[in-house]
This record gives C-alpha cells, structure tokens and sequence, in this order.
C-alpha cells in the first residue's frame, strides 16, 4: 500500500493585480493612520502554537510590535537579532518586544532556535493582522509587483495607544530609534 508523501506548502505571494481580482485590498491602509489610535486588537499563534492575544503583550507594559517580511532573511534576522540584543534596554523602559510576520509557527520556532531569540514571534499566514495594521502592501522588485509585508514597527503605550508607527524601516540602527521613542513615553 502507498503513503501518501506529506508536503508543506508555502503560501505563495500574491501579485497585486490577482490581489485586486479576488477582491483584496491592493492600497491597504496607511500604518501611520493609526497613530494616536487604539492598536487594532488581534490573536495569533507563537512559535509554539500558543494562542498570544495583544492584550497579554500590554498592560503593565509598553509594546514594541514589528511586522517584517520573512524568518531567517538577512535584513529580518539583523533587526531580530538586534531587538534581542537591546532586550534590557527595552525592558528598562517597560517594553515588551515581539514581531509579527505571514511566516507559520513551525518557521518561527526554527527561527527563534537558530537566533537565540528572546521575544515571541508570531504567525499571521493569511496577512489578516498586517491587514490590520495597514502593513500588508503592494510591493516591487526587479519590475515585478506583488503583495507582502512592508517592514514597520509600532510603539505601543500601555493603555494600548499607538504612540510612534516606523515606517519602511531600515534595520541598521532601528533599534536605537525605538529606544529613543519608549524614553519620549516615559
């Protein structure tokens, strides 16, 4: 009798005119329009399936909330590995860290094993949060467009407020920019 091989899929990335036609948003709404507002409220698997909610990342706590594009990419593994540097100056300034991308629990677990991350990373595969957070985007490169991630980070107060959205966010020295927003909260 035959087994039936089990594969993985990964979600393929969506062009923006097959985003447009199925009826999705290929303009989502600016992050920055969120600024001054209650952050939108969600709940998403970690990396090790545990169902995290925003209102257990806040409360006593500011929140460092970072939406990047892929696990164990060049530019998203330097900002992680930066955020775990930084993690006692964060939490000096009441913060909690944690990243959000489409990436499935099994891909952050591998990612947080391989890093030594200190902070939860959590799965969004249907881009439902980024969404949300007006993060999910027409994107290009080398001429071809598509949907993805824009690189952003949130500062959180503890009452849930965004108080400081970065935008297409460089990786090299972000982590001392947020640094220097939480301090501004204080």
């Amino acid at each position: 009798m035959a087994t039936a091989k089990k594969t993985t899929a990964k979600t393929p990335k969506k062009t923006a005119a097959a985003c447009a036609k199925a009826g999705g948003s290929v303009a989502s709404k600016s992050a920055s329009a969120l600024q001054g507002k209650k952050a939108p409220a969600f709940a998403l698997s970690d990396a090790g399936g545990k169902t995290v909610a925003l209102k257990d990342l806040i409360g006593a706590n500011n929140l460092v909330l970072y939406f990047y594009p892929r696990d164990m990419t060049p530019g998203c593994t330097v900002e992680a590995c930066s955020f775990r540097d930084n993690i006692a100056p964060l939490k000096a300034l009441g913060a909690k860290v944690a990243g959000i991308s489409a990436d499935s629990s099994d891909s952050h677990a591998r990612f947080v094993a391989k890093h030594s991350l200190n902070f939860p990373l959590l799965a969004d595969p249907g881009n439902k949060v980024c969404q949300l957070y007006g993060v999910y985007k027409k994107k290009s490169l080398y001429g071809r467009e598509f949907m993805g991630i824009e690189r952003t980070t949130f500062v959180i107060d503890k009452s849930g407020v965004v108080r400081r959205v970065f935008a297409k966010v460089k990786v090299n020295g972000h982590t001392d920019e947020v640094i220097e927003a939480l301090k501004e909260l204080s």
